[in-house]
């Protein structure tokens, strides 16, 4: 891998690409300590306690936290591209835009105008929330809180299509990670003091570690994971030249829904408790809180049946079976065994369902296994479930951008 680096700062347009894009992360970490204007952030952090605001402040890197311009970090932009994308199945309009190259690039400037919108709407309410926070609360301060938050996510947006355009990798997701990983580190140094002053054995502490290489390794077996239809296309003869006969597949992942389904139950199921911590004083909210207690076994269950339930939710909304027979047809193409059309889509929908399946439980325990781990041995975990099916994720891909970049020059890449 150092040998491939030093192939990819050897070529001088990779070297401008891997440097833009540390730079791009350095400009992101340097905005997470630009506070926002006539907030005191010692309160929010009191405040922002809560298990979805925690989970918000992970996702910004601290940003949440400090209540820098960069609070929001680029949650409403990932909402934008997620209702966009349900969209484009319920809408024939925007399914037929999404079907070429300008559709596309209206459907891109479409999420952008609805992220700005997001944004503020989100601003706002989050500046109304946290009324006593402010140094002087009035409509004027409210107002500059609120365009400056929408203004740090607007400038994130940009940056993450900038180095789309200039660097290494999908931008969005390199800003979520730097955020991510910038906490690894305190979360180590938290897990060092607990060992230091003896408040947990170091065979726990290393028994952790074992465990979370192990997660390392399946998330990625699990993101990598997938199953491949063999498709065969039949010739055709046109004047002298043959076109087609040749053998391929299609690759159905075992995790065609991403990391969606867990920030879907996460939310469902934290967003009760968190607002229950905002009236600490009231015995019907402090019941709730306790209810949605993560704790307990009956919130765990929940979360891993929720978890199930929206991967074959957003897998059946991505993975469209029929529009996929419909192209193999139109194409000339069959999978051995079957007729084109009806037959086709129902033995796609069918393996599909298996493996969504496989998929499903799988993503559960991961989601669950970190949870029960800190409640037996009272130890935080540096990254959680969440945290790392994203950082695994961003790798892979950055790791395979690179990668097809340097096989391009005749350079050996990561992966073999």
């Amino acid at each position: 891998m150092i040998e491939v680096m030093r192939n990819a700062f050897r070529v001088e347009d990779l070297r401008k690409k891997l440097l833009f894009t540390l730079l791009m992360i350095v400009v992101f970490r340097i905005g997470t300590h630009v506070p926002v204007p006539g907030i005191n952030t010692d309160i929010i952090k009191e405040l922002s306690g809560g298990q979805l605001l925690g989970f918000f402040d992970v996702i910004s890197g601290g940003a949440f936290k400090n209540f820098s311009i960069f609070a929001m970090s680029i949650t409403p932009y990932v909402n934008a591209s997620i209702i966009l994308q349900l969209l484009t199945v319920v809408i024939p309009k925007l399914e037929e835009m999404n079907k070429d190259a300008d559709g596309r690039k209206k459907i891109a400037s479409i999420t952008r105008y609805l992220t700005v919108v997001l944004a503020f709407v989100q601003a706002v309410g989050i500046s109304m929330g946290f009324q006593t926070a402010y140094l002087s609360y009035t409509w004027y301060n409210v107002v500059i809180v609120s365009v400056s938050l929408t203004a740090g996510t607007a400038f994130l947006m940009w940056m993450g299509e900038q180095i789309n355009d200039n660097g290494i990798g999908n931008g969005i997701s390199i800003l979520i990670f730097a955020g991510i990983v910038s906490r690894l580190p305190f979360g180590l140094i938290h897990i060092y003091e607990y060992v230091a002053l003896d408040l947990t054995r170091i065979f726990v502490a290393l028994i952790m570690a074992v465990v979370a290489i192990l997660m390392v390794a399946a998330v990625v077996m699990l993101n990598e994971g997938q199953r491949r239809v063999p498709v065969q296309y039949a010739k055709r003869v046109v004047g002298r030249k043959v076109y087609g006969g040749q053998n391929t597949h299609i690759p159905l992942r075992v995790n065609q829904a991403g990391v969606i389904p867990i920030i879907f139950a996460m939310t469902m199921l934290m967003f009760p408790g968190q607002i229950a911590s905002w009236f600490p004083n009231s015995p019907t909210w402090s019941g709730i809180s306790n209810f949605f207690d993560p704790n307990k076994i009956w919130y765990q269950a929940a979360y891993a049946l929720l978890i199930v339930f929206f991967t074959f939710f957003y897998s059946a909304i991505t993975l469209n079976v029929i529009q996929i027979a419909d192209d193999l047809k139109k194409y000339g193409g069959f999978i051995p065994g079957l007729r084109p059309g009806r037959p086709t889509s129902d033995h796609l929908a069918k393996i599909s369902q298996r493996i969504t399946m496989a998929g499903a439980i799988f993503l559960a325990l991961i989601a669950t296994i970190p949870t029960l781990l800190m409640r037996f041995t009272s130890l935080q975990l540096a990254l959680g479930s969440t945290s790392l099916l994203i950082v695994v994720g961003v790798v892979l891909d950055s790791v395979k951008s690179l990668e097809s970049q340097l096989m391009m020059r005749n350079y050996q890449g990561f992966l073999k």
